[in-house]
Formats: C-alpha cells, sequence, structure tokens
C-alpha cells in the first residue's frame, strides 16, 4: 500500500515565514517514521527554494505556494511563485574561490537545491517561477 501524504501551503510574503512549511514537513516525516537524516537534508531544500521565491521573484501577488507529497521512498516539494520569471541558463554557478574573495559570499541557492536533490526542475516565465524537487528518502 501507498501512504502517500499531501500538503498544499499559502505562504505570506512574511519574513520567516519558511518555518511554517518547515514545521509541517517535519510533521509529514515523522509521520511515516523518515529519518531525521532525510528530514534535515529536505528541510535546506525547502528553506533555500521559499526563499529564493520570496527574495527574487518580485512577486505580483502576496503569497507563495508550497506542495509537498511524500511518501515512505520519496519527497516532492513543488514552490510556486508569481513573480517576474528569470531565464534559469542566465545565473552563474557560484565558485568557491570567487565567493571567499568577495564580499558578496551568497547566491548557493539554486547550486545547493540541484546538488541535494534526485532531481530539480525549474520552470520560469514572466508569470512565475515553479521549481519541483524530487528527494528520494531512502
Amino acid at each position: 500500500m501507498d501512504k502517500r501524504i499531501k500538503l498544499e501551503i499559502k505562504l505570506p510574503l512574511v519574513k520567516d515565514i519558511e518555518l511554517v512549511a518547515l514545521e509541517g514537513l517535519e510533521l509529514m516525516g515523522r509521520h511515516l517514521q523518515i529519518s531525521d537524516e532525510k528530514i534535515g537534508e529536505a528541510r535546506v531544500l525547502v528553506t533555500e527554494g521559499v526563499i529564493n521565491a520570496i527574495e527574487h521573484s518580485e512577486n505580483k501577488s502576496p503569497f507563495v505556494d508550497v506542495h509537498f507529497i511524500m511518501n515512505i521512498d520519496a519527497l516532492t516539494i513543488i514552490i510556486t511563485d508569481y513573480g517576474k520569471g528569470f531565464d534559469p541558463s542566465a545565473i552563474e554557478t557560484p565558485e568557491i574561490g570567487k565567493k571567499l574573495n568577495s564580499n558578496y559570499k551568497r547566491g548557493w541557492g539554486l547550486k545547493l537545491m540541484k546538488e541535494m536533490s534526485d532531481d530539480f526542475k525549474i520552470d520560469s516565465s514572466e508569470e512565475g517561477t515553479k521549481i519541483i524537487i524530487t528527494k528520494n528518502l531512502r
């Protein structure tokens, strides 16, 4: 039997609101007895995705949608903003050497999400951006 559970959250653009999504993620993980290590990795993905959506979207809408679909094998995270969109291929991949010698240390979110996920997709247009992340939990 596939014990799949879903959670859909509409987050207002409020400081630290990603913590609401993280609480839901942890409760789902506990319910399905997912390891703390895997939930910890998923927390990083959600935090980076929600913060990117809030900070970079110039959102036309006052919220970001977060959807989780989880079973004992995998977690799908869908984060949607309704901002200006962007060209993912135009984003420069950060290099550690350059960042260490720079005053601007940020810009690791997309790279981190790509490397920590088992599948990572970005669909972006002038209507907004949707990221779809799959994280294997076993």
